[in-house]
């Protein structure tokens, strides 16, 4: 699946005034090889709300680090159950036990920090991409997050060309808080992303 930049550029305008629940309806029904990405951060399952109604079955990658939060991990628990999920979990090939032992988690300028954001992240990613081979990726990328995702649209490519759909992107948190209180959501307000140490820094997947 291909789109070009003046494709792309048209479907954007278009989709700008449709509701997040119609634009993820349209993402599934142009591929039938469409994920959802979660790590069951603030405001993830608004993400996980539409995707779960535009496709019942749709696949739920989480790529978990290893090192959320406890209340991230019971909000997850409370996410999956309560929208019925189907989730299909990635972990690190080494356990964080393993790791805290060898390097901890390293600090932002430290050379190893590179290392650490590949184990964690980056190579579960890959693991899961390569086996779901996505042509559509709904996820929860939005505005004003990092520069990196400001020159991003609701339709954006990623590096190897899926899709890349983000049916809340020009939505600010307040819109959000009162989305997931109008569709009875929890919230996730304790999260940690040990590879991203500053929250408006990227992590890698997007980029």
């Amino acid at each position: 699946m291909k789109y070009s930049e003046e494709e792309l550029r048209t479907l954007n305008e278009t989709l700008k005034s449709k509701s997040p629940e119609e634009i993820a309806k349209w993402a599934v029904t142009i591929s039938d090889k469409a994920i959802v990405t979660t790590n069951f951060r603030p405001y993830e399952a608004a993400i996980l709300y539409v995707a779960k109604h535009a496709n019942t079955d749709i696949p739920v990658v989480w790529c978990d680090t290893g090192y959320n939060t406890p209340n991230t991990y019971k909000h997850a628990e409370e996410v999956i159950e309560l929208l019925d999920l189907n989730v299909d979990l990635y972990v690190p090939l080494q356990t964080s036990a393993h790791r805290d032992a060898l390097m901890g988690i390293p600090d932002i300028d430290d050379p190893r920090h590179q290392l650490f954001t590949e184990q964690v992240k980056l190579e579960p990613f890959r693991r899961a991409m390569n086996k779901h081979n996505p042509d559509v990726w709904l996820t929860n990328l939005r505005k004003g997050q990092t520069t990196h995702r400001d020159n991003l649209d609701i339709l954006s490519l990623g590096a190897d060309g899926t899709l890349k759909v983000s049916p809340f992107f020009f939505w600010s948190d307040l819109e959000l808080d009162q989305y997931l209180i109008e569709n009875n959501l929890p919230n996730e307000k304790t999260y940690f992303d040990p590879t991203k140490v500053l929250e408006n820094r990227e992590c890698g997947l997007h980029v």
